[in-house]
């Protein structure tokens, strides 16, 4: 499928993403990461860069960066280096940043995602594939306090020092709806392999996309940056914009100026911030106090040892071991914690598909609705796969177990192990009287009954109305107060109707 075209011109961007690394300290100092304290409370002579403080390598942060290759299909440099990266801000107390350049740890790679354009029965799911450059071990700046002073600014260290992995890709994106794609996909990997806890508003993980437009066929045009993008709605809004206002520059004649902008959510408009730096600028030299940065094959192999499953390897086994349409598998390797919690129900229901529904439909809106991760769920796995159970053995109806579901998670079952789950779900079914009704002889009864009552609606179907059964299956249904089984309720009716 060919890239779409706006107003006749070639969408071009790329990202940089800076993922923040989970690790207890910075990645030069033993000073905390943790977020959220007072202002300069952790940041020690190192992060101050006060004189005769040498920075020393945190091992776990380079552990992160090989979990992140191995994740990628990534080259890991068994050899890599720290250069300065130079440059003048009044956050950056150095003077310097420390980062890599010319051979970083992780070199190219790519990350694979399904982008749906379309609805309904016109929807088309297509793979898409975004090729890496590069991921780089740097540490972050501090922040610049601009609203606490009336005629001042701040300087808050905190985060100077954070370890940050700079993940870059090739500009292979071509709309900003492949570009946010792109961002939840890998999104989702760096929490997925635990190495960034994803979180957009504490800025663990600040995409910045590079824009150009072109006319198909022409070289690349000039790019503009759209700096510390922290939420995939703003992301598009962002992109959307500055592909507009380039396209409209063009038209009226005007050139594009290499540029850092920002994106204002008020105006929905982006507005720049200064001219593009590029690499020469920033000076780059070796670090002369860090030794080259030394990974080894057996570290590689170790870490390789720890790795979760992969989300995509994930899918493709919901696919072939539990026969799910490939959409279901998909939604259900958003995350880590939720292709655990499916497989769990699916594997103590023995009916995977019946569990993909409830994980998908009522437990995911019951989630939202809460806006709580699947990790703080309040009907377990065992729980569901119980109800799933009563369902499917014909015990209850779908309402009725949507009603089950209700009462447990307002907590009128406690989570437990599975044999407790299903001795739970059995009391409430009972306690609420929801069993189906599934005598043949009571059923028939109303049957004949509801027919006797409903002369018309029998007239009509036997015409070839359908709507007129749906009316009768519904009479049928308020007379057993919802507990008859509405396959028996076909069943009978059609029988007695003559099956029309």
């Amino acid at each position: 499928m060919s890239a779409p075209l706006v107003q006749g011109y070639e969408v071009v961007i790329g990202f940089e993403t800076h993922a923040q690394l989970q690790t207890q300290s910075k990645i030069f100092s033993r000073a905390s990461t943790a977020f959220g304290a007072e202002p300069n409370t952790q940041a020690c002579a190192v992060d101050l860069a006060l004189p005769g403080t040498l920075p020393v390598m945190n091992r776990e942060a380079v552990a992160c960066a090989i979990k992140l290759g191995l994740a990628l299909g990534s080259h890991i440099a068994p050899r890599s280096i720290f250069a300065r990266k130079n440059y003048f801000y009044p956050d950056l107390p150095k003077g310097y940043q420390i980062s890599q350049f010319e051979i970083p740890v992780v070199q190219g790679g790519e990350v694979s995602f399904f982008l749906e354009t379309g609805k309904g029965a016109d929807a088309v799911r297509e793979k898409k594939t975004v090729r890496l450059v590069r991921a780089h071990l740097e540490e972050d700046a501090g922040k610049s306090v601009h609203d606490q002073f009336p005629d001042a600014s701040g300087i808050d260290l905190n985060r100077a020092g954070t370890p940050l992995l700079e993940i870059v890709t090739e500009p292979d994106m071509r709309s900003s709806a492949e570009a946010v794609a792109y961002a939840k996909e890998l999104h989702k990997i760096v929490t997925w392999i635990g190495i960034c806890d994803g979180n957009m508003q504490e800025g663990s993980f600040r995409c910045d996309a590079n824009v150009s437009v072109r006319k198909p066929g022409q070289p690349l045009g000039t790019r503009r940056e759209i700096k510390n993008l922290n939420s995939f709605r703003f992301m598009q809004q962002a992109i959307d914009f500055e592909i507009r206002w380039q396209i409209e520059q063009i038209e009226d004649g005007l050139a594009i100026q290499q540029a850092t902008v920002l994106f204002d959510p008020d105006t929905g408009e982006t507005r720049a911030m200064r001219t593009k730096e590029d690499s020469a600028d920033y000076r780059y030299f070796p670090d002369p106090d860090l030794p080259p940065l030394s990974v080894s094959a057996e570290w590689i192999e170790s870490t390789r040892a720890t790795m979760p499953e992969l989300p995509r390897a994930m899918a493709e086994r919901f696919v072939a071991d539990y026969g799910l349409p490939e959409y279901d598998a998909t939604t259900l390797t958003q995350s880590l914690a939720m292709g655990a919690y499916f497989e769990a129900a699916a594997q103590a229901s023995g009916q995977p598909k019946l569990a993909s529904n409830w994980v998908m439909g009522e437990l995911s809106r019951r989630l939202n609705a809460e806006e709580i991760g699947i990790e703080a769920t309040k009907v377990s796995a065992a729980q569901l796969a119980a109800l799933i159970g009563r369902i499917y053995d014909n015990t209850i109806s779908n309402a009725a177990a949507r009603q089950v579901f209700e009462a447990l998670w307002a907590g009128e079952g406690q989570k437990s192990e599975a044999a407790d789950a299903a001795a739970a779900v059995d009391a409430l079914i009972e306690a609420k009287g929801l069993k189906q009704m599934n005598d043949s002889g009571a059923l028939e009864k109303i049957v004949d009954e509801v027919i006797a009552a409903n002369p018309d609606n029998v007239a009509q179907f036997r015409a070839g109305k359908d709507k007129a059964f749906n009316a009768l299956v519904g009479q049928v249904m308020k007379a057993s107060k919802g507990k008859a089984n509405p396959g028996q309720v076909n069943e009978l009716l059609r029988s007695k109707l003559g099956g029309a």
